[in-house]
């Protein structure tokens, strides 16, 4: 059976109604639950960034079973990798175990801000296999030094270690990322649902390992309502990753998405109260091999109407996949 998540979008709610949401979502008997790591919105109609490390703390102490994770976190701009190992030890000893490190090579959105340049994608790549490395170490206690390509730790210990380390998500979208978190991760993350991925994360020695995918939805009793949504707030996610990750800022995914149309939003993103519909988005990365997947509704002022529709019709319509 698909394991069924809920999703913290950090991009269209504020810290508090983050909180509030998957406390909600819980309640709702979502499987486990996911936060973006975002610096800036995608669009301005998204309206929030706030910082997703906060929120995950909160919400580890606001509930008390559902699992956490980050969807994505890059360590290797924004966060020193040293950084992000001490961050997620802390949040699986806060969360008592709940805790999985979702890590990414990022998107210019983001890491931008900094003021360091984007790398290449080639770069981004080792910079988070090299990242891997060093927070492995870590986890791993003691004292560490790494004098690598790209990173530098000079007698770093992490002194709150939990019994179990978090386990390592990594996301990909293409060849190169699988056979990376093939070889390095002990689960893969996707925003496609797209086989050949996890075939090719298979190949490099993931088979076996759970695989994570993350789908947008918009319910709404009014259709034209979710449809208009979705295309105000969502219409960029379907510009793939190699263009996603590479746009510096709200104004450039404004101007790539301007002739996307409500209509071309609808057929990639099930919109309205059609259950049906719903289940068949995610039967798709059912089929694909996917173990995991996360919803995202879109709308922060609509969380819990979604919510409790979900508890009512959705859930279990996707229990029977």
């Amino acid at each position: 059976m698909v394991k069924i998540g809920y999703t913290m979008m950090t991009e269209q709610a504020g810290p508090k109604d983050l909180v509030e949401h998957v406390v909600h979502a819980e309640q709702v008997g979502f499987d486990f639950s996911v936060s973006s790591d975002h610096y800036f919105p995608w669009l301005d109609a998204q309206g929030h960034a706030s910082y997703a490390w906060s929120v995950l703390g909160a919400a580890a102490q606001a509930t008390s079973r559902i699992p956490l994770m980050t969807y994505v976190t890059c360590p290797t701009m924004r966060y020193h990798p040293a950084v992000v190992a001490q961050k997620a030890a802390t949040m699986q000893l806060l969360s008592d175990g709940r805790f999985r490190l979702g890590l990414g090579s990022g998107e210019n959105l983001n890491e931008h801000v900094i003021g360091g340049g984007w790398p290449a994608a080639d770069v981004r790549q080792e910079m988070l296999g090299e990242a891997v490395q060093i927070i492995r170490a870590l986890f791993a206690g003691g004292y560490v030094n790494h004098h690598g390509t790209h990173f530098d730790v000079e007698s770093a210990k992490l002194w709150d270690l939990p019994e179990r380390p978090p386990p390592i998500g990594v996301a990909v979208s293409g060849e190169q990322g699988c056979a990376l978190a093939g070889q390095i991760a002990d689960l893969v993350i996707a925003t496609e649902p797209r086989g050949e991925l996890l075939a090719e994360f298979d190949r490099h020695g993931g088979a076996g390992k759970p695989r994570v995918g993350q789908l947008p939805v918009s319910y709404d009793p009014d259709r034209d309502a979710a449809i208009a949504r979705a295309h105000e707030q969502f219409r960029w996610f379907g510009g793939g990753w190699k263009v996603n990750s590479e746009l510096p800022g709200t104004a450039g995914f404004a101007d790539a998405t301007r002739f996307v149309r409500p209509e071309d939003v609808a057929e990639s993103i099930p919109c309205g109260d059609d259950v049906g519909a719903f289940v068949d988005a995610v039967r798709a990365y059912a089929e694909a091999g996917f173990t995991e997947v996360a919803l995202v509704q879109i709308g922060g002022e609509t969380q819990h109407a979604f919510l409790d529709w979900a508890r009512d019709k959705l859930l279990a319509a996707l229990r029977e996949l």
